[in-house]
């Protein structure tokens, strides 16, 4: 029998994020709107890194702790309304891994809106299917760091007054 932690169904997904978000409007002390949602995703975050798919810990483990070029990435990172499966905020990529829910009625169509709207937001979006993460794992991360490793780590601000500065 299969772990039903490690691999949650997409509506039992949805029905703790909304009991989640429910609790975290309830007993958050600040009452600016702001600050509840920034608490909302902060707790939907979470939540969904314990539900983590098979998938998923199989990648994290290889992603985690700079492993991968010296990078950092994070796992279930809210980027503006979305929450990317893993983020690498320093070179603007994002990590998509998607289950057999995704081939089906209208995510297909979503999953390309929200590649869009990412794309648009700066960065660059990569999708596998879960299986192939779990059957092929070392394709899939060499297909991360041929792209990681094309993409340039932006420059804190700090770092740009420092070298215009210096060029000046």
């Amino acid at each position: 029998m299969q772990d039903q932690t490690l691999t949650p169904t997409l509506s039992r997904m949805r029905e703790r994020g909304q009991d989640v978000a429910a609790t975290s409007a309830r007993t958050s002390g600040d009452s600016s709107p702001l600050s509840r949602e920034r608490e909302r995703a902060r707790v939907r975050a979470r939540a969904l890194r314990q539900e983590q798919t098979d998938a998923e810990a199989l990648l994290w483990s290889k992603l985690r702790n700079r492993q991968l070029l010296d990078l950092k990435f994070r796992r279930q990172r809210p980027v503006g309304k979305f929450f990317a499966d893993f983020a690498c905020i320093e070179i603007g990529l994002i990590v998509e891994l998607d289950g057999g829910q995704h081939a089906h009625g209208d995510a297909p169509t979503y999953d390309a809106d929200r590649t869009a709207q990412l794309t648009a937001s700066g960065f660059q979006v990569l999708r596998f299917w879960n299986h192939e993460v779990l059957t092929e794992t070392e394709s899939v991360m060499e297909k991360i760091w041929q792209i990681a490793s094309t993409l340039t780590p932006t420059l804190s601000r700090l770092r740009e007054r420092e070298q215009d500065r210096s060029h000046a």
